[in-house]
């Protein structure tokens, strides 16, 4: 084993080579941490995005190890065959690097909705897979040397092949630390709220809706408290149990969890956490059926948080949501109900919804207000309605409710209007997707004058029903837009379909990879007076 005798000056060259071009694999594995990082480091939904996609961006590393391979070798060999010195068969690593690093950059510039955030566990898993990656390398480098010794640098071609496989391998490897650090976490959270026995605490949660309603409610309490809630989309254990650590204080009176869901039990561990003694339903549909497996599990799942509340907490509904109202009758907990019918505890009537606004008549108990807000939709009604039910069981009057709703601002990327020129609107509801919100972005499309315009990548974890959805989504786009531009091709085929059951003029079908794209078709528009809608924008596990 002469390759071990620390005489070898090839032993410390095959020490640095493994160091190096483990580094450079954390560059190229990026995309991978990046979909770890997005399915919440579940391994299941990791495999199932490769499954997804094909294996496009494994083909991409094949290519990239096969090339390099090929030219590595074949520069070893032919220098091997003309006797020369050891040392320039790592000329051949020339063209490894080279085609390694351009990899690199076009990975980088490649557009992304949702870049890799860094972490303390992203830092974690950076160190672990490059401690594990150059143990891999430094193996290659000395079987080949050992048993392939003319193409003995070559094996280093190798380790991007293995990426797919080491990126959840160090997951797993860090999996019981991490679970450790997020139950100290968790523990100093539930500490902190402990240290706080007045505050009152609301958890929000339905299908689509969670982000707005929080904000609108946010912003209607602090007409009377001060108020906490969770930043941004929190609504994980550890972002929820970060917005405890970092932005809870003890001058806050109410703190407001919004609680997201994907799998069963998901809303049952956020509620151990926060215990809230009040909640709101937003709605109930078929968003993320592709993890829930079925629209009970999804029932169930947001009913938890009605099974947390006390015996003596309130839980409001939204009664413009079907399934809502099914969970309302089921409910024996103290419960509210909201709508556009005089028949639910808190309604609304007169509603007028324009690209200017939406005003409303809102009524809470024996009282009637006029209220105007600069939100556009009915749906945003809705949730204006459960935090103003919410509101009024708090004990705000409805003088105050209607400040707080004068002063509600539109969310970014949910149907936000942007005045892009004199000529054209942009109707920003890009965020997420789903089949009930897709109807209502279309409706306030419809309100519009001008030539309609729909950019979409389309309506995605959906399971089974996937394919269905997007069809339909294709007929009602093709009622109310005059163009139509498909982001990316994962459904373009369900969605024409639908354009054309409804004899969709072909002609204004456009395709574009990426939405970035769309600036291209923009330009093209020559200054038409036109309100485009932008439909959601797909996570890059779908792209």
């Amino acid at each position: 084993m002469k390759f071990f005798y620390l005489t070898n000056i090839h032993l410390y060259i095959g020490i640095g080579l493994a160091v190096v071009n483990a580094i450079l694999m954390w560059f190229v594995a990026y995309k991978f941490f990046q979909i770890l990082q997005l399915s919440n480091y579940k391994t299941k939904e990791y495999f199932g995005w490769i499954k997804d996609t094909k294996g496009k961006y494994i083909s991409r590393l094949f290519m990239l190890s096969i090339l390099s391979l090929a030219l590595m070798a074949v520069t070893n060999v032919i220098l091997d065959t003309q006797n020369i010195n050891d040392f320039w068969a790592y000329l051949g690593l020339i063209f490894y690097f080279y085609l390694v690093t351009v990899f690199i950059v076009n990975l980088y510039n490649a557009p992304k909705k949702t870049p890799l955030k860094i972490t303390n566990r992203v830092n974690r898993l950076k160190y672990e897979f490059i401690i594990v990656c150059a143990l891999i390398t430094f193996l290659l480098i000395w079987l080949f040397t050992a048993f392939l010794d003319p193409i003995r640098y070559a094996a280093i071609a190798l380790t991007p092949l293995m990426l797919p496989i080491i990126v959840p391998f160090v997951n797993l490897l860090l999996l019981p630390l991490e679970k450790t650090i997020s139950k100290h976490y968790i523990v100093l959270a539930k500490k902190k709220l402990k240290l706080n026995p007045d505050l009152i605490k609301i958890g929000i949660t339905g299908s689509f809706g969670k982000t707005s309603t929080k904000f609108f409610l946010q912003t209607i309490l602090s007409e009377k408290y001060s108020v906490c809630a969770s930043p941004f989309s929190y609504n994980t254990p550890m972002g929820i149990t970060k917005s405890i650590i970092q932005y809870l204080d003890f001058s806050h009176q109410i703190l407001i969890a919004e609680m997201g869901a994907r799998f069963q039990g998901d809303i049952k561990e956020l509620c151990d956490l926060v215990s809230p003694q009040y909640g709101i339903i937003t709605s109930v549909g078929e968003q993320h059926l592709q993890t829930f497996k079925s629209l009970d599990n999804i029932k169930n799942t947001k009913y938890e948080l009605v099974e947390a509340l006390p015996s003596d907490g309130t839980i409001v509904f939204n009664g413009e949501n079907e399934i809502c109202r099914e969970l309302y009758e089921k409910t024996t907990k103290n419960k509210l109900i909201t709508g556009f019918n005089s028949k639910f505890d808190v309604y609304a009537t007169d509603i007028k919804t324009t690209k200017d606004g939406t005003t409303f008549i809102l009524h809470i108990k024996d009282e009637s207000i006029q209220c105007q807000t600069k939100l556009l939709g009915e749906h945003n009604v809705e949730d204006i309605l459960t935090s103003s039910a919410l509101a009024s069981k708090l004990g705000l009057t409805i003088e105050e409710i209607v400040k707080g709703i004068n002063r509600l601002q539109p969310i970014d990327h949910r149907l936000q209007l942007i005045n892009v020129s004199d000529k054209m609107t942009i109707l920003d509801d890009s965020y997420n997707g789903s089949i009930e919100g897709s109807k209502k972005a279309l409706e306030t499309l419809k309100m519009f004058n001008g030539h309609k315009i729909v950019v979409t990548p389309g309506l995605v974890e959906l399971g089974a029903k996937e394919t269905q959805a997007n069809i339909e989504f294709g007929e009602r786009i093709a009622e109310v837009a005059d163009e139509v531009v498909i982001v990316n091709v994962t459904h373009s085929l369900d969605i024409k379909q639908g354009l054309k059951n409804k004899n969709f003029d072909e002609t204004k079908i456009h395709q574009i990879q990426a939405l970035n794209s769309i600036n291209d078709f923009i330009k093209r528009l020559n200054n038409k007076e036109c309100v485009i809608l932008f439909y959601n924008d797909l996570p890059d596990n779908y792209l």
